[in-house]
Order: C-alpha cells, then sequence, then structure tokens
C-alpha cells in the first residue's frame, strides 16, 4: 500500500483575468486533463477557453519541478480547438505521442451537431500541430472519432455514458498478435440517460498500434477489461466514480483516481480518492490498493480530483476541477481563487 506526503500546492493561472464568453459571462477554468510528457504539463479545461490564439488546451514547461507560470502558452491547432470537454490525456506506451480524449457522453442521432463532444486525438510530443483524429467516421466532411463512439457504445452497453479516464499500457506478451499497447477508457458514469445515470469505476479497453502516418488503429475487440466499487473500501467517505486513469512506467504501475461531488447536510462536498495496483494485476482482476496520507489514513482530496500525471518515480501532480466552487481551503491562504486559476497538489510517493 503506497504512502504519499504533499511536496507542494497552488494554482496556476491558465488565461487573463476577467475572461468572458460572448454573452458577459465569466469563464471559468475546469482542469479535468494533465499529462507529463517529459519537459511540459499539459493541462486542458472540459470548459472551451474562447479567443483567437486560445484553446482548452495549454502547457507550462516544469522547471525545478514545479510549472513554470511564464512559459504558459495555447495548443491551438484546428482540431484541439474543435473538440470539447476533455477529460484526460496519456502518452502512448513509447512515449512519443500524446493522446486526449473528450467525455463522449453526448451525440446527435439526428445531425453532427455534438460531434465535438465525441474525439479521441493524437500528436506528436511537441508537435500539437500535427494532431489527427483517431477512428473518425469514414464519410467525408464528418469530425470526431464517430467509428470509436459505435465501439464504446458496444463494450459499454448502455445509452448513456461518460469517459473521463484514459491511459496507454504495454500490452500482454502472450497476446499473438503485434500490437503497441492497450489503450483503456476509464467510465465514470453509466446508465439510461444523463439524468439517470450511476458513478462507477470501470475500464474497457482495445490493443493498438501505430501507424506509419503517426495515427493509432485497433487490432482486436473494444471491451470491458477492469472494474472495482471504490465504496467497498474502508475511508471512503462518499459514493464517486473514475476520474482519471495514468499508467507509471517507472514503477509498472496503474493509478485510478475518483472523485466525488454531493450534496448532503452540510451542502456540497466534493473530493477525491487515488488507488494503485501493479499492472499485473490488471488482466487478473485484483482489486487495487487505496493509496494512504503520510499517517497510514485514507489520502482524500480536499477537491474535486480529476487529472493526474506521473512526473518521475516519485512524484505525482493532481489538478482539481471544482467546476463552479471557488474555495481554495489549505492550498492557499485566500479564502477564493480567480476563475483564471486552476488549483493543484504536487505529492511525492513514500513506498
Amino acid at each position: 500500500m503506497l504512502r504519499t506526503e504533499i511536496i507542494t500546492e497552488g494554482t496556476l493561472t491558465c488565461f487573463s483575468p476577467g475572461l468572458q464568453y460572448e454573452d458577459g459571462s465569466p469563464v471559468n477554468v475546469e482542469v479535468s486533463a494533465v499529462v507529463f510528457d517529459g519537459r511540459r504539463l499539459l493541462l486542458a479545461s472540459d470548459k472551451p477557453i474562447p479567443g483567437e490564439g486560445r484553446s482548452a488546451v495549454f502547457a507550462f514547461d516544469l522547471v525545478e519541478g514545479l510549472p513554470d507560470p511564464e512559459s504558459h502558452r495555447f495548443l491551438t491547432a484546428d482540431a484541439i480547438r474543435r473538440a470539447v470537454k476533455y477529460e484526460d490525456f496519456a502518452l502512448t506506451v513509447d512515449g512519443r505521442y500524446i493522446l486526449a480524449t473528450t467525455g463522449f457522453d453526448r451525440i446527435d442521432d439526428e445531425s453532427h451537431d455534438l460531434n465535438v463532444y465525441n474525439h479521441l486525438l493524437i500528436w506528436p510530443v511537441g508537435e500539437p500541430e500535427r494532431v489527427q483524429v483517431v477512428d473518425p467516421d469514414p464519410r467525408d466532411g464528418v469530425e470526431g472519432s464517430l467509428e470509436l463512439r459505435r465501439k464504446l457504445d458496444d463494450a459499454i452497453g448502455l445509452p448513456y455514458y461518460k469517459i473521463e479516464g484514459l491511459a496507454a499500457v504495454p500490452a500482454s506478451p502472450d497476446l499473438g498478435e503485434p500490437c503497441d499497447g492497450l489503450l483503456l477508457f476509464g467510465v465514470r458514469e453509466q446508465g439510461r440517460a444523463h439524468d439517470d445515470f450511476d458513478y462507477v469505476a470501470r475500464v474497457v479497453g482495445v490493443h493498438y498500434r501505430m501507424t506509419a502516418a503517426g495515427n493509432l488503429e485497433f487490432v482486436d475487440e473494444l471491451r470491458e477489461r477492469y472494474r472495482f466499487d471504490p465504496s467497498e473500501y474502508a475511508g471512503v467517505r462518499h459514493i464517486c466514480g473514475l476520474s482519471s486513469l495514468e499508467y507509471d512506467p517507472f514503477n509498472d504501475r496503474l493509478y485510478l483516481m475518483a472523485s466525488f461531488e454531493v450534496e448532503d447536510e452540510h451542502g456540497e462536498q466534493i473530493g477525491g480518492y487515488l488507488w494503485s495496483m501493479a499492472l499485473a494485476d490488471l488482466s487478473r482482476g485484483t482489486p487495487p490498493a487505496i493509496v494512504e496520507n503520510l499517517h497510514g489514513e485514507v489520502l482524500e482530496f480536499e477537491h474535486k480530483a480529476e487529472g493526474l500525471a506521473v512526473l518521475d518515480a516519485e512524484r505525482l501532480f493532481v489538478a482539481y476541477d471544482n467546476d463552479r466552487d471557488m474555495s481554495l481551503g489549505r492550498i492557499d491562504p485566500r479564502d477564493e481563487r480567480e476563475a483564471c486559476e486552476a488549483p493543484y497538489t504536487l505529492l511525492r510517493i513514500l513506498a
């Protein structure tokens, strides 16, 4: 069972203070995805960030282990700007490509109006201008990973779901077919409709190989690979759903993060938890171990933990999506953050 300690906490300014949408409402950054590519920390908001020269995806260099505020830049390739509701990032197993998924939580059967919510994107590390859509609909002029959407429908088996996790892990050596890895999607919500669902921690996946053009192609069936029930763990106080997947290549480990947002007699409660497992346990279906704090107690995040990045063999970066909750808690002596600020925590793994 892993223990952690907090190295530091803080906020990142993700765009100019006071930014507004066309209707005059304030833009609120809601970081739901983060990945470290070996030099830069890439983050994404699950709400659009409007304006020329901006997008919902942005990057900071890491300097002495911390994000450098002066290095902030937006990723503005057309496909990156077009996709809406980013939920997770991942590196391919070889570490050469970034993958980004949206939530896949809405579709219009009568038109293509909601295709922007159904994207899996890929681009070479450091070259976001070379972004491509993975598994698009074969019809000309239709943007979005609509073939992948159909495969997710079949694998999950319910009319409504939300994808919030993404990880690429090494494939089993006995697969029997050449491939470059196993791509995992984490399911947070599933049910009959967006207002009739259950929170879950479920993982579906498919093996992939890289094409000469720098895209992915799938080599087998997308199907369920893993599931567990967070509520069965002592110390988990609220029903929560999977919010991020992250592969740790330094320790051959998979992290599974879950968050909660509930109303009780004390008002709205938000937070999250973290689990870990040896990658070999994924195919065995072994339950993951919940991660603890420095004192051996269950690590409960004060904020809604939505993004997780492995920085090295010992350090994890946790990004929060608190929606409209502006409180900072222990992260900052100020009572509230600005709408342009994203809170984060840097953790060290102790054992």
